[in-house]
């Protein structure tokens, strides 16, 4: 999967310049609605349809790369919100996304771009 963005929330984990990121806000959601129009896209908060808030209460989304997954051609019901994410410290599984460690997500932003290729081999 292509890296296509991203987003950080405060400045726990160094982002290289060149990987630009946008602050997550209070107002950012993920839709994850099917029949929405805004499937698999960011969205603005309050929100009627299915979501995800960007904004969490725990560490996962201090930084969130967005990977390609059903963006470019988006098809209703084939995962939306595919994130390259910082892990729970527990390691338990997310609902598709692609989790690390903070420590090892700092080492992957130091090496990764726009563009950049994340290939999940299990």
């Amino acid at each position: 999967m292509k890296v296509i963005g991203g987003f950080r929330r405060g400045r726990r984990i160094a982002v290289p310049a060149r990987l630009s990121l946008r602050a997550i806000r209070a107002d950012f959601g993920w839709c994850d609605a099917p029949a929405d129009a805004n499937y698999n896209r960011l969205v603005r908060l309050p929100f009627t349809a299915s979501h995800e808030k960007m904004m969490r209460d725990d560490r996962l989304y201090d930084v969130v790369i967005v990977l390609d997954w059903n963006i470019g051609s988006r098809r209703r019901n084939l995962g939306s919100a595919i994130f390259l994410h910082v892990a729970k410290p527990d390691y338990a599984p997310t609902e598709g996304c692609v989790a690390v460690s903070p420590r090892d997500m700092a080492w992957l932003l130091a090496q990764m771009g726009r563009g950049s290729i994340v290939k999940v081999v299990g």
